[in-house]
């Protein structure tokens, strides 16, 4: 199964078995906008608790705000994005579909490295124990003429990107011959500038001065909320303010499922330091992050760093955590140190004096950040992809399985009575009321238990506990482990310890 074909499958899954269906559906739907179904909403659920706990929790200089989606209109003039919050896009004329232009060229780019990776992995296989990767890349000719193009249309691509030049956007695409994956053409018209906000008015006049926006990011909710929680927590520096909530972005190509959305949802952690002690920090939670996300057990090897050339206006070092998705390594996660860039222009634009004073250098200073942000769905859709798998059983069956981890599973553990009567089903009861006040459950007592079994891998359960006849008498269980199939006979007494063992989150949390 090809990526493209995987990640079909994984979107027909998704509806299928609860986790996320098409907005307004019954109204054909809103294009780039989901809701999480009932499976989608735990597991979503239980993401946004292991990030909360790890920021919250493990560190006692971090707290957690909340702040609304509607903001005074200058907050996005100070931060820039009234002025700046824009993408370049192109339209193809024959397919009537609209690209980021920077995204076609990223593309194209990652296609050449995919090149030089076959090349390489070609070399390895032919030479064996003997095979100099560094010899191999630096005179195979098939690599060396790969890494020529690639060096060339990237070196016009940071020139452009660093020049705002739509026009040279537009050069790289017609010279690359890069076409559109629709019509197969490159009749592409000229590139444009789109700003991502939208916007609402918060009276019912029209007047202009009404006019305010849907917030497109949740940090200025943080750094306009700075002195108050600095002030009320007694929050010494270095500290940090963590936010998850919901941000909007026009986006015109909204593509990849729930990667790319019009409303979605961010966690976002503010760290406020002393200037000058930035990079020291950019640097630990760059660590700090990755180990978060290689804890959930989902391989390091999809994981990278991938550090931007370009800055964002506000940052003097940014880098992305890429996961390896079914369509290829791209953004989950981003660290960026934004110097104080924001707190100073809303103490500029708002005439409030936002400083702090450092008792240990005795002098008042605007703090520097480094901000962690992360979208909850795009770590959602990391986790469901990498967990999806088809296996074949022995006896020519199949079954398809969802590996989640099992602290985020939605539902921790599923019992079921082997047959709906015989007073299996009372007991079966018993077992639930014991389990339900410290894990998700799902009683489910129709179908073969084969079936029952089936039904619980397809949406990630850890385990599910049988209540058969000689369960009337030795007041025991079966408990079926879900990535091992394997059963085994616990007393009722150990199913909560056994359970809590694998799903409770704390367990994630000590790994940090």
């Amino acid at each position: 199964m090809t990526q493209d074909e995987l990640f079909k499958v994984l979107v027909a899954h998704c509806k299928e078995y609860g986790f996320i269906f098409p907005s307004s559906e019954i109204y054909d739907g809103l294009a780039a906008v989901y809701d999480y179904g009932q499976n989608g909403v735990e597991l979503k659920n239980n993401i946004k608790s292991y990030w909360w706990a790890a920021m919250t929790r493990l560190h006692e200089n971090i707290v957690g705000i909340d702040s609304c989606v509607f903001m005074h209109p200058k907050t996005w003039v100070a931060s820039g994005h009234v002025a700046a919050f824009n993408d370049p896009l192109i339209d193809n004329k024959d397919s009537k579909k609209r690209y980021r232009a920077d995204n076609l060229i990223e593309d194209y780019l990652g296609k050449i490295e995919e090149k030089i990776e076959k090349e390489v992995a070609k070399g390895r296989k032919r030479f064996g124990d003997a095979f100099n990767e560094e010899q191999f890349r630096a005179t195979n000719p098939n690599v060396l003429r790969e890494k020529t193009k690639y060096d060339e249309v990237h070196a016009r691509y940071l020139e452009a990107e660093n020049n705002n030049d739509l026009k040279a956007y537009r050069d790289i695409i017609m010279d690359c011959g890069i076409v559109c994956p629709i019509s197969g053409t490159a009749n592409w018209t000229d590139v444009r500038q789109f700003n991502l906000m939208f916007s609402t008015a918060i009276s019912n006049t029209g007047a202009s001065d009404d006019k305010i926006y849907l917030r497109p990011e949740t940090a200025q909710g943080i750094f306009v909320e700075y002195l108050n929680v600095q002030k009320t927590g007694r929050m010494k520096i270095p500290f940090g303010i963590a936010q998850i909530g919901k941000a909007f972005r026009n986006e015109i190509v909204a593509r990849q499922f729930i990667f790319r959305m019009r409303e979605f949802e961010q966690m976002e952690m503010e760290f406020f330091c002393r200037p000058g002690t930035e990079m020291e920090w950019f640097n630990k939670w760059k660590e700090n992050r990755m180990k978060w996300h290689v804890s959930l057990g989902m391989g390091a090897g999809n994981y990278r760093f991938h550090d931007h050339e370009k800055l964002a206006h506000y940052a003097n070092a940014a880098t992305d955590i890429e996961f390896n998705f079914p369509f290829g390594f791209k953004e989950l996660e981003g660290i960026h140190s934004r110097t104080d860039f924001d707190l100073g222009n809303h103490q500029r634009l708002s005439g409030k004096k936002i400083q702090y004073f450092d008792p240990e250098t005795n002098e008042s200073y605007v703090p520097y950040c480094v901000e962690t942000s992360i979208g909850v769905d795009r770590m959602f859709l990391a986790v469901l992809s990498h967990s999806y798998k088809m296996e074949k059983l022995e006896g020519g069956d199949s079954r398809v399985v969802l590996s989640i981890p099992a602290p985020l599973a939605p539902v921790k553990v599923a019992v079921l009575p082997l047959v709906n009567k015989d007073g299996l089903p009372e007991k079966a009861q018993e077992v639930m009321n014991e389990l339900r006040f410290d894990f998700r459950c799902q009683y489910d007592p129709k179908d073969s238990i084969g079936k029952r079994y089936r039904r619980q891998d397809a949406i990630g359960t850890p385990f599910c506990v049988t209540i058969d006849n000689d369960t009337m008498n030795d007041n025991s269980v079966t408990v079926r482990e879900r990535d091992t199939m394997e059963q085994k006979r616990v007393p009722i007494a150990e199913l909560r310890s056994i359970i809590d063992k694998e799903v409770n989150m704390n367990n994630l949390l000590r790994k940090l």
